[in-house]
């Protein structure tokens, strides 16, 4: 009988650490990517007695409960935020604290500070890469990953335009004399983003033969007599397509001293071809008209914004409209996240336990994917958490009266020594 004490208030002890998870999942049932805790009751060992061997057993209660926190996928909220991202499947964002040491977590609501670090919203770094390939022009992947510094306020230098492509049409039935020109514009950029309007003018000359002239503005270059920096001929086929038999292609040319002192001597390739080798000038018997036109150069830009996208790339957005990717947030997969631990911020450090993460890019190897725009809510469920909260404290009221019975029956038992 006197052992019921103790027993009972071992289920007292266990309930109110029971009480106190259901507790601490509610009060975070909405924290951005939180993973509510299961309880785990488990009994202590019994004691035998009677002359058989276990015959009779009890019980000398119940141990303090162990928490499992359950890694269920909690719903993904669409927040338009330009940088927040939520995990769908397996993974955990890869950061680290200010100590330098590594944390995991599930909330994805990010930002940067002033210097362009991208941080969790309780400041940790986040990890990634950021390490263009020369030979891609994509983000390597393959290496060790490191904070991710995104460009904050910074113009996108100019690109000098290196390759253009035009498609038209002559008209097959114009006269072979001046009357036929056409012309069409093609804006193009030299080195310091300054915009020229290159001019392609068409003449026939005769049947299925047209000469080719490319000028500049004379007022954009420093000698005018280099205004014209190309001329050719063109020549077709009866079937009206392009005959590069006795046609040169690519048309290069050299771009002149520029009035603005950009960089000269460049060269800038008009590429009469598709990539099926098809020409991309006709002469039918329609109008002389261009219908596209398309050059590889761009001014300088200022960063508008820059986002998270989906598949966790880093993107740049600048005022020309040019997006360019300047970085990629990792992930880890971890075989048993059950035995990780809480450090608080929503972050969760390694245990002895845990498996080594394997860091990759979402999508691959097992690693969920990553949807931009949102946020992965809490998994708590409020009503199961009312439930059990209801079930332990009937269980904490149970054992509370084996208490007082237990005293009762103790009073009596020294009353009847003392009577």
């Amino acid at each position: 009988m006197f052992t019921s004490f103790s027993t009972a208030l071992s289920a007292l002890d266990a309930t109110s650490t029971a009480i106190d998870v259901v507790g601490n999942n509610l009060a975070n049932m909405n924290s951005t990517g939180f993973k509510n805790s299961d309880v785990s009751f488990s009994d202590l060992v019994t004691q035998s007695l009677g002359a058989g061997l276990g015959s009779t057993q009890v019980g000398f209660g119940t141990a303090t409960p162990l928490t499992v926190r359950d890694f269920s996928q909690g719903a993904i909220q669409t927040t338009g935020g330009l940088l927040n991202g939520a995990i769908s499947g397996s993974g955990f964002f890869v950061v680290q604290n200010s100590a330098g040491n590594t944390e995991y977590t599930r909330a994805g609501n990010f930002q940067t500070d002033k210097n362009g670090n991208l941080l969790t919203a309780t400041g940790e770094l986040v990890q990634g890469w950021t390490t263009v390939d020369p030979t891609t022009g994509q983000i390597d992947t393959n290496g060790p990953v490191g904070n991710i510094v995104v460009p904050v306020g910074s113009l996108k230098a100019p690109v000098a335009t290196a390759n253009l492509t035009v498609d038209m049409n002559l008209d097959s039935s114009a006269n072979a004399d001046d009357t036929s020109t056409t012309s069409t514009p093609v804006t193009i950029y030299d080195s310091l983003g300054t915009s020229h309007v290159l001019t392609l003018s068409f003449t026939k000359t005769a049947a299925n033969t047209w000469t080719y002239t490319a000028t500049l503005p004379s007022s954009d270059v420093v000698d005018p007599t280099t205004a014209q920096v190309a001329t050719g001929t063109l020549a077709f086929l009866p079937d009206g397509t392009m005959d590069f038999t006795n046609t040169t292609n690519p048309v290069t040319f050299t771009m002149p001293d520029l009035s603005d002192g950009a960089e000269a001597g460049s060269t800038v390739t008009w590429d009469l071809a598709n990539a099926d080798g098809s020409g991309r000038i006709t002469q039918f018997g329609e109008a002389s008209a261009s219908s596209a036109s398309s050059q590889d150069g761009a001014p300088s830009a200022q960063l508008v914004n820059v986002g998270l996208t989906d598949g966790g790339g880093i993107l740049a957005q600048y005022s020309d409209g040019t997006q360019v990717t300047v970085g990629q947030v990792a992930l880890a997969s971890i075989r048993n996240p059950d035995t990780l631990i809480a450090n608080g911020n929503n972050n969760f450090v390694l245990s002895e336990l845990t498996a080594t993460p394997n860091i990759g890019t979402p999508g691959t190897g097992g690693r969920g994917t990553i949807q931009g725009g949102s946020l992965e809510a809490s998994n708590v469920d409020i009503a199961q958490e009312f439930t059990n909260l209801i079930v332990y404290q009937r269980g904490y009221e149970a054992n509370g009266k084996v208490v007082t019975t237990a005293d009762q029956l103790s009073q009596d038992t020294i009353n009847l020594i003392t009577g």
